[in-house]
């Protein structure tokens, strides 16, 4: 009897233990399909979602229109932020392997789901409002139109970047390829709206304000020449005032850096002692060295007061910018003719004003005229509303992305506006995300021999604590007896007729330290100096090349690694010579 009551206990006992398996397979299955298909219905509400948030970041022509589209996939993501928020799915979350996955798509759903939402209230502050508003009506520009969208961007610009945050904060890790790839490109996605909305938030509350919405306003406009180089982009050739006042803008004066010169050989500032030791007086001593600090924020007020000393009035804000952002600009404005008789577009502005002018003028002062001359009609253009607004928008953000707009404001609530931004030129800045070098190039010719020299820059991580900064320039000068002296300089400073001498400011990320230096040069062996400029290591390799030289410089440097390594550079007459990602030069 002991012995079936066991047998009989142990028979139920195996029944339960079956019948627990079989209701855990079928609560697994049930949970596994119940998962399954939100996940299959969420992913399809969010590509729908995705496709159109990506064709409407990569094409706002009208902000109204892009701001309704964007509203219109929230149906899409309010329904995947809902399938993916259920307890069981919660609940699959904590699962091993597969909760990761589960995680990180409710997560980026409701990222997606935050960021749509937050453009409802910019749109509706846009339902009037176009890239026509910044097309001039008699001559002015609408600035109240512009600056009645500013709450609305600027609460749209932080959702914005709170849910790119969000969704860069995932772990990427154990996510599988699929789930890995979604999620980067919703973060790319995203991250790029919030650039987009950041840029837009700016705008509204500093373009008012510098178009004279408030009060008349001055802005200096500091023409850079490519051919000659300087830390931010070139010489100060040429400058304009401009004055604005109720979106009115009117070309006050004139004038050649050479008629902008500091009283005598003094000053007009004191420089900080750090720069001082690695660039002398000469940023406050002439206007055409104001671009020669790699920080506008120390340039732009040394040209705003040598103006003030010679024309007698105070701007309010110093622009720079180079042929190049004129090239840029006459995409808006089309083809303008200039008092020569010569056509200026966008396709010959860089060649015509940094090459040929210096063939066709002798005198220095002819070529100033001319170039006074260029710059004026584009404004004019600009002036009397001969534009394409989204043309300008393109050649305004592509110019700022490029570093060859640069502005400052003597105001400086309004120039905290632009804080983070490209367009206040400052030093190269690193933080626990990003390590960023700077190359800046710097004429010592005394000449315009920068328009046939080329420069390349790659950077790399070599080691957990160490990366390698790789600079190389080539001469690709003609003959020099093809050139006029005023391009080869005549050999004035020493150099040989058709060489150029070239400083390059290497400044490294703060806190690290140069390991190693190596160079190679086809001609005269290249010279060092260097110094510290705001904590940061500054290198100064010293090259001169004559027609078909190359010379290289690579530098070995260590410092904490980080997720992305970056440089800067000075930008020159070819948008394309731009520093990139390479290899390390000294493995091995």
């Amino acid at each position: 009897m002991i012995a079936t009551s066991r047998s009989g206990s142990s028979s139920r006992a195996r029944r339960v233990f079956a019948g627990v398996v079989c209701l855990v397979a079928v609560l697994g299955l049930a949970l596994t399909t119940w998962v399954g298909v939100r996940a299959a219905l969420a992913q399809g509400h969010l590509s729908e979602a995705r496709a159109v948030v990506s064709a409407t970041v990569s094409d706002v022509d009208d902000l109204a229109a892009a701001t309704a589209a964007l509203s219109s996939a929230g149906a899409d993501t309010s329904a995947a932020r809902e399938l993916t928020a259920d307890p069981i799915w919660r609940l699959a979350e904590t699962l091993p392997w597969v909760g990761p996955q589960l995680s990180a798509v409710s997560e980026t759903a409701a990222a997606i789901d935050g960021a749509v939402a937050a453009v409802d209230p910019l749109a509706a502050a846009a339902a009037a409002l176009s890239l026509d508003v910044l097309r001039p009506v008699d001559g002015a520009i609408d600035v109240s139109r512009i600056a009645a969208v500013a709450p609305a961007a600027a609460d749209a610009a932080a959702t914005l970047r709170e849910s790119a945050d969000r969704v860069d904060a995932i772990d990427r890790l154990p996510l599988l390829g699929r789930v890995s790839e979604g999620v980067s490109e919703a973060g790319e996605l995203l991250g790029t709206a919030a650039d987009a909305a950041d840029a837009l938030e700016r705008a509204t509350r500093l373009v008012p304000a510098m178009l004279g919405a408030d009060r008349p306003r001055s802005t200096l406009v500091l023409l850079q020449n490519n051919a000659e180089w300087r830390s931010l982009g070139g010489v100060v050739g040429a400058v304009v005032q401009l004055d604005t006042v109720e979106g009115r803008m009117t070309l006050a004066a004139q004038a050649s850096s050479a008629d902008v010169a500091a009283s005598g050989d003094s000053p007009v500032a004191e420089l900080p002692d750090d720069v001082r030791s690695i660039y002398d007086t000469r940023p406050a001593r002439y206007l055409q060295n104001t671009t020669q600090v790699p920080d506008f924020s120390v340039g732009a007020p040394l040209a705003r007061e040598m103006w003030r000393r010679v024309h007698g009035t105070t701007v309010d804000a110093v622009v720079a910018l180079d042929p190049v952002t004129l090239a840029y600009l006459l995409r808006a404005t089309g083809p303008v003719r200039l008092p020569s008789g010569d056509v200026l577009t966008t396709d010959n502005a860089v060649p015509l004003l940094l090459d040929e002018t210096y063939r066709r003028y002798a005198d220095p002062r002819d070529q100033d005229a001319f170039f006074q001359s260029a710059s004026a009609a584009v404004f004019q253009a600009l002036a009397d509303g001969h534009v394409d607004p989204v043309a300008l928008v393109d050649a305004v953000s592509h110019s700022a992305q490029e570093r060859r707009l640069l502005i400052w404001n003597a105001d400086a609530t309004e120039q905290a506006v632009l804080d983070g931004s490209t367009l206040q030129g400052a030093l190269p800045t690193s933080d626990d995300r990003r390590t960023t070098f700077g190359v800046y190039l710097n004429d010592g010719t005394g000449s315009k021999m920068d328009y046939y020299l080329h420069p390349h820059v790659e950077i790399a991580w070599c080691t957990d604590d160490t990366a390698s900064l790789h600079v190389e320039l080539r001469s690709d000068a003609p003959d020099p007896a093809s050139l006029p002296t005023y391009v080869t300089g005549g050999g004035e400073y020493g150099v040989p007729v058709g060489d150029a001498l070239t400083g390059v400011y290497v400044y490294l990320p703060p806190g690290a330290v140069l390991v190693e230096r190596r160079t190679s040069a086809d001609g005269d062996a290249p010279g060092f100096a260097g110094g510290v400029h705001d904590e940061r290591q500054v290198v100064k390799w010293s090259v001169q090349l004559a027609p078909g030289e190359t010379a290289r410089l690579e530098l070995l440097v260590r410092l904490a690694r980080t997720p992305e390594l970056d440089a800067v550079a000075t930008p020159t007459r070819d948008g394309a010579e731009v520093p990139r990602i390479g290899e390390c030069r000294f493995r091995g």
